[in-house]
């Protein structure tokens, strides 16, 4: 290997290194610093700005005790049932999802709590495969250096659920016009409901899918437990 090559080689690997490093402090400092914003809002207001269509992000960050185990339930029903018990990635649902692209039905999703965690925080929101191999990465540093409890207090807190609406608390506020806290089961099922489509369907105002989605997530809440499944985090 000439000089070039590697003074080049040499230079990677201390970027590399550097990298790792730095996303390792990043993932530390928000174990116990407050989320006050996500790569996924900042994603929003590039958008808006190149559409020319001002966008108010509104966010207020909640603690996990301040957070109502309605909706800690109702979002880990809807999006990651086994999330107590995987180490980021739930490799049974990986599995149906892919049987059911083989039989013809389409990719489905099978991110947990722990990718969407890291998605909305660190990165952007495309599909390209350096985007999945960089979630993967800080999901690992998620669940290596977080308790469970720490990744679904930051996802309650950073999660979109309109324009420019994120968390849970300015959520409730945007949909039903009360306070996180005071979330009724049937209110936090309906935002929990909404995930996958936050832009396209209302938790206040929920057409028949939402409808039977929110049902069905209920009838999901009662069938892990109730609250008493959180002490499993």
């Amino acid at each position: 290997m000439g000089k070039g090559l590697r003074w080049l080689a040499r230079a990677l690997g201390l970027a590399l290194l550097g990298w790792v490093g730095l996303s390792v402090l990043l993932v530390l400092m928000f174990r116990v610093v407050p989320v006050g914003g996500s790569m996924v809002m900042f994603e929003r207001k590039v958008e808006a700005w190149r559409d020319g269509e001002p966008l108010d992000i509104r966010q207020h960050w909640r603690p996990w005790v301040a957070l109502p185990d309605t909706a800690k339930l109702a979002v880990i029903a809807a999006e990651d049932q086994r999330f107590p018990a995987h180490h980021g990635f739930d490799l049974v649902e990986l599995r149906r999802a892919v049987e059911a692209s083989l039989d013809g039905e389409g990719l489905r999703g099978a991110s947990t709590l722990s990718q969407q965690t890291a998605k909305n925080l660190f990165l952007w929101t495309d599909r390209s495969w350096v985007r999945k191999g960089l979630e993967a990465w800080f999901t690992l540093l998620l669940e290596l250096l977080w308790p469970k409890e720490r990744i679904l207090e930051v996802y309650l807190n950073i999660a979109e659920w309109d324009r420019g609406v994120f968390g849970l608390e300015a959520a409730a506020r945007h949909h039903f016009g009360v306070s996180a806290a005071d979330l009724s089961a049937v209110q936090a099922s309906r935002l929990a409901a909404i995930l996958p489509n936050p832009r396209g369907w209302s938790a206040s105002r929920p057409g028949p899918h939402v409808l039977r989605r929110s049902a069905w997530i209920r009838g999901q809440m009662r069938n892990l437990g109730g609250a008493t499944y959180l002490e499993r985090l």
